[in-house]
Order: C-alpha cells, then structure tokens, then sequence
C-alpha cells in the first residue's frame, strides 16, 4: 500500500469513528428526552403541572378574584389559538355540574341546567384551596393535555437534533481538512517508519495543536534517521578499525608459520603492537558504551585538578621529548579544587595530551593552561600544530571522526580520544568545547564546577 492510499485509509477510518461517536450521542441524547418524558407523564395529573390545560390556570385565577362563575366570558377575550379552541369546544360545570358555558357561550343560571359526563369523558375538575368548584368537560376533539405536552416537547426536539446532525456532518466534512487528515497523516508516517523507510516526513499543517505534533513527529524522524546513520557509520569504523591490526597479525603469524620470517622478536613484536592497539581499542569501545548509555560509574570528590594535570603531563613528557616536543603547564593558581573522579579526570586531560602529540609536527609547543573564573575551573589543552577547518570543529568529539589531511588515520589512533574526553566531562557535569586558534593551532577548553 502506497503512503497516499494508507492515508487515504486512515483518514477514512478516523471520518467513521467521529460519525459514529455523533451517532451514539444523538442517540443517547434522544433516549434521555424519551425516558426524561416517560417520567414526567407517569406522575399524577392532578400533582403534575405539566398536565394542566393553558386555560385551566385562568379559569383558577378568575375564580379566586370573583368568588363565582359570573361573566367568566370576560377572562377569554384575548386567548391563544390553541386555548380559544379548547374553549369553544368544552363545557363548563360549577361545583353542582350545572352548565355555566357551553361551547364558550354562558348558559342562563335560571335554567339550572345539569349536565352529567359520561364515562369516558375526559373531565377535568377545577381546585381552588383544596376545593373542587367547577369542571371542565373537554370535546371530543381536544386532545389530552398529557398527549398534547408529549408531542410539544418531543416535536421541537427531533427537529432540532435533525437541524443538529446536518450541521454536524457538515463541520465533519469541514474538519476532515483540518484535523482528520493531518492525524491520518501522522499515524501513516508512523506506520513507514515502524517499517524502516526512516525518511518519512508529514508537512506541517493544521491547527497549532497539530503542527506542533508534526514538528515534534518531524524532529523525532529526524533522530531516529540520525541514529540508524550514525549506528551504520560506527559498525562501518569498527569493522575498518579492526581489519588493520588484524590484517597485520595474520600476515605476520602467517609468514612466521610459513617460514617466511624467522620466529623472534622483530617478527613477533609488529603483531604483538597491533594487539596492543586492538585490546585499546576494544577498551575505548567499552568505556564509550558504558558512558553513552549512563552506566560509568564516577567517584567524586574534592581534588586540585593542577595536580592531576601535573601527572598526566609527566606521563608524556618522555613522548614529548622524543619527538622535541615542548609539553608544560601554566598556571598561576596555586590551587585549584573540583568535585570530580580523579582517574576519569586524568583520562580526559591524558586523552587531549595524547591527542595532541599525535598531530604536533616536531618542534612544536602543547601547553596545559589552568584558570579560575568565578564559579567554575577551566582546563585548557592547546597546541600550535596545523589545526582544524572550522567546518570540522562541530564534529570533532564524534566517534571515529578524523579530519582529512593532517589529521589522518596514518598518524595514529582509532578516533575515539574525543568523543571519550566529552561522554566523561559532560558525565561529571561539566563542560567541553574546542576552538582553532588564531596564530594556529587547536584549543580544547574542559570547565568544570568550583568545589565549594
């Protein structure tokens, strides 16, 4: 399936269940009004006002205000529609039955006409303090004030839900655009990537909610693409860096059992250094996984880090001066005090050292510049030797990075020196950077907190 056609799919999906949602709560909204009536209708007539006639609480207030029947004609001059045909279609009774109107004319009270309703009639008394004092006998043609309240309150109900649902769809179709597709198109760029096509990207659209999802899916793609990149590129380094001294050890334990070289220590001592180089790198290799993934476990506690430099320095002076290499530290503090893990610390300083006597041409300078500011302790490494384009300076402490000239594979080292000094400072809450500097030359600057 196509991503047009899973999005096509999706967005079809995601139509249906809002539609179904506004069905079910149509549904239940219609279900409530009918059993909400039901309730209604099961009370008594004569508890519920609801059940009343629209003229039945006038003919209550005229009695209240006369005290009789006398001139009721009076109270129905301006009616409703609706209460003036109730009206003209009924028969009103005082308290005795006898006639006071029929069909909305008033009948002579000499007369005393009685009138009995028969069964099935529907016959509604009029109360007045608890006192029944006339009776409304209903045509046959006026509907039953209970029947008549169902059908008015349900009628405007199911047009309005009617109006309702065509507006809905409408919106529906409406927001198809805006919020449906985008969604579609997140959960169909989520589908390729759980697939492996990592170079799925969703345009940015939509509400802000929603491109927010977008940015935040895009930046997540990105990532992830970056991961697999850089994964790949590492498997690719480590098969390279260990092919060499591997290559090295069996042509050399080759020629040794062939007979091509004699089985000494000028044959043996060339595969011996590449195994050397190898156990150094499978080490780097497991320092730099312990750190990336947060299991290296670091020892701190208040050192002079001037200290430490002094020993990584003497460490390599011997190096320095094969290669007429002028290697000191400068410094005026006479102390310097960081929370750190002594060993890991002169790791890093080592590292950079060691990563600068390897590119130093002979003859050249590396000094160790200790300084304090006023909340944190820098340590930098620089050295006059041929530097690094400022292009390459953002991907210097990347895993198997190696510049292109100077910097190459033939002067040493399998690229880690770097990316093992930043994982360890950055680890002990600090801070690496690195800079060219401008009479030449590369400057690494390692801060770490004041120890309080």
């Amino acid at each position: 399936m196509t991503h047009s056609n899973s999005v096509r799919s999706i967005r079809n999906r995601l139509f249906l269940l809002l539609l179904r949602a506004f069905i079910i709560s149509v549904a239940f909204l219609i279900l409530f009004t009918l059993l909400a009536t039901a309730l209604v209708l099961a009370n008594p007539s004569q508890s519920n006002p609801l059940y009343r006639l629209p003229i039945m609480a006038r003919l209550e207030t005229y009695y209240i205000a006369r005290g009789n029947w006398n001139g009721v004609t009076a109270a129905f001059d301006n009616t409703l529609y609706i209460e003036s045909s109730q009206w003209q279609s009924s028969l009103l009774l005082d308290a005795q039955n006898h006639i006071v109107l029929e069909h909305g004319q008033p009948v002579d009270p000499a007369l005393t006409l009685t009138y009995q309703p028969a069964s099935g009639e529907n016959v509604v008394p009029i109360m007045v303090q608890g006192q029944v004092v006339g009776k409304l006998v209903l045509g046959q043609n006026t509907q039953p004030s209970e029947r008549r309240f169902t059908y008015s309150f349900l009628t405007p109900i199911i047009l309005l839900s009617l109006i309702l649902a065509v507006f809905a769809t409408l919106i529906g179709l409406l927001l198809t655009r805006r919020v449906v597709t985008p969604l579609a198109e997140v959960i169909a760029a989520a589908e390729e990537i759980a697939g492996g096509h990592l170079q799925t990207r969703v345009p940015a659209k939509g509400s802000d909610d929603l491109r927010d999802l977008s940015d935040s899916f895009n930046k997540m793609a990105d990532a992830l693409e970056r991961n697999d990149r850089e994964r790949r590129d590492m498997l690719a380094d480590i098969a390279h860096e260990l092919r060499t001294p591997l290559t090295v050890m069996r042509g050399r334990l080759e020629g040794i059992m062939d007979g091509v070289y004699p089985a000494d220590e000028n044959s043996v001592g060339p595969a011996l250094e590449e195994a050397y180089l190898l156990e150094r790198l499978v080490e780097d290799l497991r320092l730099l996984t312990l750190a990336e993934s947060h299991q290296l476990a670091f020892e701190k506690h208040e050192l002079d880090v001037i200290e430490i430099a002094r020993r990584s320095i003497s460490m390599f002076q011997a190096e320095a001066d094969e290669k007429k290499i002028k290697l000191d530290l400068v410094t005026t503090l006479e102390k310097a005090p960081i929370v750190a893990d002594p060993l890991r610390t002169e790791q890093v300083i080592g590292n950079l050292i060691s990563n600068a006597l390897r590119y130093v041409p002979e003859g050249g300078r590396i000094w160790v510049e200790i300084a304090r500011a006023v909340d944190e302790v820098t340590i930098s490494i620089s050295d006059n030797g041929p530097g690094i384009p400022e292009a390459d300076l953002p991907f210097i402490f990347n895993r198997f990075w190696r510049g292109e000239k100077s910097r190459s594979r033939v002067s040493g080292g399998a690229g880690l020196g770097l990316a093992i000094a930043k994982l360890l400072v950055e680890g002990q809450e600090g801070r690496i950077s690195a800079r060219s500097l401008p009479e030449g030359g590369l400057q690494v600057v390692v801060s770490f907190p004041v120890a309080e």
